[in-house]
């Protein structure tokens, strides 16, 4: 799917919506509110009716689409930008790109459609396990420029080998909140947990009763046979490009929704149908306000 793909076969609302329809409801419209089967009303923009609890609904009522001005293929079209920007696309460029009327609007466009893309049901992760902590954000000053002692942010990793990966925008780096994120996201078949040098992990594998293997970063020990963290180091350099090429300033409060976005499309980088599959996402999400966003 391109941008020529987009404007051939959703060139009008109406075909935007007849595509969200058979996303949303697969095996036939239904009522949000009782499940019951609904008719359609021959207006312009869609209607359904239930005669059930006597409500009349769009299909964008109570999704990302919710209340919005903004025509369905210019909202394709931004998803599709999304989707497709390796390093991401800031509000800037897709005001630009789509000819939006103000910041604002591209603003609250794209946080919509990366608040599709955090899922809330995510599979526990096994196998072989990376885990490895970055920051982001301001530059340090002194010895630590790099990270622990700043006011960057810290992101915590983890990656599965030929797999899914996750990130995490955390308050602070200690053995307390990384094993947090690790007994949410790890399942009871992990093989083995590969991490560097960092003092917390012994203590926390041991904990959890995870096989555990190091390299020392300090030493120039990168790689030691299959032990290494390239895997989830790549990832963090991924979005660190993506942070400074296209977004440039990101705000703690909105950290993590950036990398639900990055998480997102990297895990189904070889989904053919990458597009359709963040329709469906937004068509089941829940609405998402401007004042819940900037609260």
């Amino acid at each position: 799917m391109n941008l020529i793909d987009i404007n051939v076969m959703f060139p009008t609302d109406e075909k935007c919506r007849e595509m969200l329809v058979r996303l949303r409801w697969p095996a036939g419209p239904e009522c949000p509110r009782c499940k019951m089967p609904v008719v359609e009303l021959e207006t312009e923009k869609q209607l359904f009716y239930c005669k059930q609890c006597d409500y009349q609904f769009t299909v964008t009522a109570g999704t990302i689409f919710n209340d919005s001005h903004l025509p369905l293929n210019k909202w394709f079209l931004a998803t599709l930008l999304l989707c497709e920007a390796k390093k991401g696309m800031s509000a800037c460029q897709i005001q630009r790109t789509l000819g939006l009327g103000s910041y604002k609007t591209a603003w609250y466009l794209c946080h919509r459609i990366r608040a599709a893309m955090a899922e809330v049901d995510k599979p526990m992760m096994s196998g072989q396990i990376e885990v490895d902590e970055t920051y982001v954000g301001g530059v340090g000053r002194g010895l630590n420029r790099r990270g622990r002692g700043t006011k960057k942010r810290p992101v915590i990793g983890i990656r599965q080998r030929n797999g899914e990966l996750r990130l995490f925008h955390a308050k602070n780096v200690t053995a307390l909140s990384i094993e947090k994120f690790m007994r949410e996201n790890l399942g009871e078949d992990v093989d083995v947990l590969f991490t560097d040098e960092f003092n917390i992990y012994p203590g926390i594998a041991r904990r959890m009763g995870l096989k555990h293997r190091s390299v020392q970063h300090g030493i120039g020990d990168y790689v030691r046979g299959d032990a290494h963290t390239n895997s989830i180091e790549s990832a963090f350099s991924l979005f660190k490009r993506g942070l400074r090429g296209s977004w440039h300033k990101l705000s703690a409060k909105h950290l993590q929704a950036y990398l639900e976005e990055m998480c997102f499309r990297f895990n189904r980088r070889h989904n053919p149908n990458l597009f359709l599959d963040t329709l469906r996402h937004m068509v089941t999400a829940p609405v998402l306000t401007f004042q819940k966003l900037i609260a």
